[in-house]
């Protein structure tokens, strides 16, 4: 029993071994972490231009350095108003791109296997698609009682017509050949939807999902800004860069961008892993 138990402990040893030799060994992994470096290095370089040789360096040369942008990100934590900011941007583009996946994806795929459906709803959905979700931001405050619920309608209308073409246009790519093969065979159009259809139509919905995440980002940052995020204190990450810039505070501001972007790194990197997860035909390349 305990030769069994040396012998798993031995195994699961090798393999967290092998498992951190392979993240150790991924030249992709530290391409990145020099290229960050690198233009850490830049930016302070560019930024205390003026101070080190004399010459400012046009656009760079007029932000903080990372030196000053690290020393006031770590005043920033300790208050919980930072981390209320983090919480309100994050649920509000988690709640308006969940229901456009919920909206979204039957929508694409009504539009994708109908023909009565497509001809009556494409035309008026390719007439509201150009318009920018921002242009809704007005209208969005006169139709809904709460600026919490104008923010999440903003933000649903940025992912929801990026989604939509997506699932539509993956969708249409099936080849046609496929439905015809499992129809000789007696496929009812039920089994052709949920056997060829959806799984045909799996990749090209989340790279709408993952397009559309950057784009609810955008949004509601911007209609953060715009309607001041619903509250003077702690209204989401756009009313924090908005209230820093007020106040001449330009560190803050790119502690702000930068938090955004590490924000919007791991969402969109959530959505790629759940696709990972549910598409295993495509782990072989």
């Amino acid at each position: 029993m305990t030769e069994a138990v040396q012998s798993a402990h031995d195994t699961s040893f090798v393999v967290k071994r092998t498992r951190l030799r392979k993240i150790l060994d991924n030249k992709t992994l530290w391409r990145g972490i020099a290229a960050i470096i690198l233009f850490i290095l830049f930016w302070e370089v560019c930024s205390q231009s003026k101070v080190w040789f004399g010459i400012q360096v046009p656009w760079i040369g007029k932000i903080p350095p990372p030196s000053e942008v690290v020393v006031n990100w770590a005043e920033i934590v300790q208050h919980p108003g930072y981390w209320e900011s983090w919480y309100l941007s994050f649920f509000r583009v988690f709640f308006g791109f969940m229901i456009a996946q919920v909206v979204g994806i039957p929508f694409g795929l009504a539009l994708a296997v109908n023909k009565y459906f497509r001809d009556i709803f494409f035309p008026p959905f390719e007439v509201l698609r150009p318009i920018p979700p921002l242009a809704w931001v007005p209208a969005s405050i006169i139709f809904w009682p709460t600026t919490e619920l104008s923010i999440a309608f903003v933000t649903f209308l940025g992912a929801f017509f990026t989604i939509v073409i997506n699932v539509l246009g993956g969708a249409r790519t099936i080849d046609i050949q496929y439905l015809r093969a499992a129809q000789s065979m007696g496929a009812t159009q039920w089994d052709l939807f949920r056997k060829i259809i959806l799984p045909g139509t799996l990749p090209s919905i989340f790279t709408g999902a993952a397009v559309g995440m950057g784009i609810t980002w955008e949004v509601v940052l911007a209609a953060e800004m715009i309607s001041g995020g619903g509250q003077q204190s702690g209204g989401g990450l756009g009313f924090f860069i908005w209230s820093s810039y007020m106040g001449g505070s330009m560190a803050q501001v790119i502690v702000g961008m930068i938090s955004i972007g590490i924000a919007g790194y791991v969402s969109s990197s959530l959505i790629r892993y759940v696709g990972f997860l549910s598409m295993p035909w495509r782990r072989l390349f």
